[in-house]
């Protein structure tokens, strides 16, 4: 479903790097997939939220939401929410029709 084709890894780094980073790529998949599936389910949501629907931190979520509205598969609504801690984050939503 995702083809997360973002660079993880830079020419300079080391080999090491270069593994980890191809291994993130499935991760990436099953984290966009949960995010894209959960806001289709629950409707909008700030980063918090999604965290909170799909059991990933929010630093799990972070990373995926740009990726994601890159691909087309969310956007923004142009409103704010309140997170976890009571300051404003960007609400997301699914391109995708609400079932």
């Amino acid at each position: 479903m995702f083809d997360f084709i973002f660079p993880r890894v830079r020419k300079s780094d080391p080999l090491t790097s270069f593994v980890a980073a191809d291994s993130a790529k499935e991760l990436a998949k099953k984290h966009g997939s949960l995010i894209v599936s959960c806001l289709v389910h629950h409707g909008p949501l700030g980063k918090d939220g999604i965290a909170t629907h799909t059991g990933l931190d929010g630093n799990q979520v972070a990373r995926r939401l740009k990726e994601l509205e890159t691909q087309g598969w969310i956007e923004l609504t142009g409103k704010t929410v309140a997170s976890k801690s009571k300051r404003q984050e960007r609400e997301w939503r699914t391109t995708l029709v609400r079932v």
